[in-house]
């Protein structure tokens, strides 16, 4: 097995299987448990979860919050359509954007998307369709972007999203991510303060979720892939509750793969985790070393992802592969709305 072929990451997936809409109450999702040490597999309900951790443990979340990132628009000269999607921000009104299609925003083009809200296209960037664009409005940007934009849901839910809010999680916080730390959809508020009863330990991280998560591995050598980048940040006081509950014995549990890159960008050799905030590109994939992290909370990856190569990495490759094969064959839901994992 070629660990290094993107093709190995391949698994048969049929298109039911990808779910459409979140299941409803949140905790209510299937959770397949991976059992490293046994290699063994449980079926479970995602509320479940808390008979999986100790007292001392700690359970690291992402707070990053979901924007409205997605506008559809129109050219002031011509009324051509335009769709102009929010990646990050480069400072105050400036934005760096994805334009479809790109064609028609030209440098200069003013693009408007209501009464109040209209932007001007001021250079491209490196990505295919990409702009830096200036945004212009009485009032404030984001309660603006929050009248007229949409959830910037992933290529493969077709169906409209009822409640926009449904794409963030219970404990989101930090506005600035154009995709949702879709592990962290499961939990309520109730599950969270349970697991808090019971003596667990809740840690905030922050990494700010760039489209890059969705963008398939197009290199048969993964090492010639070119990685996205994303904001991360930890507070020092979160740093030292990490790193508290693992001198004492706990582990370190994260929910989702954009915390488990958060804690590795700044964990070191000796799995300490350190604070700060900066840009991280890491790709984690098999081979690597984990620093910081003994547990993971996921969702089921797309074929050929960083993400699912991640997950091997964490279990082997084998391992997950054989996982999702069980997973497709008890008819789990995959992708963002779908069901959860639990690697322990």
């Amino acid at each position: 097995m070629d660990i290094l072929n993107t093709h190995t990451y391949y698994y048969d997936l049929p298109q039911e299987l990808i779910a459409q809409t979140p299941v409803e109450p949140r905790d209510s999702s299937r959770m397949l448990v991976y059992h490293k040490d046994t290699k063994s597999i449980e079926h479970r309900i995602f509320h479940d979860i808390a008979e999986y951790f100790k007292p001392g443990d700690c359970l690291v979340i992402n707070d990053t919050k979901v924007i409205p990132a997605r506008l559809y628009g129109t050219k002031v000269d011509t009324g051509a359509n335009i769709e102009v999607l929010l990646l990050k921000r480069a400072e105050l009104d400036k934005w760096e954007v994805l334009c479809k299609p790109a064609k028609r925003a030209k440098n200069g083009v003013v693009i408007t998307f209501s009464d109040n809200l209209a932007c001007t296209v001021l250079q491209d960037t490196e990505v295919a369709g990409g702009k830096i664009v200036e945004f212009h409005y009485d009032g404030v940007f984001e309660a603006e972007l929050d009248k007229v934009g949409s959830m910037p849901l992933p290529p493969y839910i077709h169906e409209k999203l009822k409640n926009k809010e449904r794409y963030n999680t219970v404990y989101a916080n930090k506005p600035g991510s154009s995709a949702a730390p879709t592990a962290g959809l499961h939990f309520t508020p109730e599950l969270l303060k349970k697991l808090e009863n019971m003596g667990v330990i809740i840690a905030r991280v922050d990494l700010h979720v760039g489209l890059g998560t969705f963008r398939p591995v197009s290199t048969d050598n993964i090492l010639e892939h070119h990685m996205h980048t994303e904001w991360i940040e930890i507070k020092p006081e979160v740093a030292k509750l990490i790193n508290d509950a693992r001198a004492k014995g706990g582990r370190i549990i994260a929910c989702g793969t954009t915390s488990i890159r958060t804690l590795e960008s700044f964990a070191d050799d000796s799995g300490i985790v350190h604070s700060g905030a900066k840009d991280t590109s890491i790709f984690i994939y098999p081979g690597y070393k984990f620093k910081a992290v003994d547990g993971l909370i996921t969702n089921f990856h797309l074929p050929e992802s960083t993400l699912i190569m991640l997950v091997s990495a964490f279990i082997g490759v084998e391992e997950t592969l054989n996982m999702y094969k069980v997973a497709v064959n008890e008819k789990y839901r995959f992708f963002s709305f779908g069901d959860a994992t639990l690697l322990i």
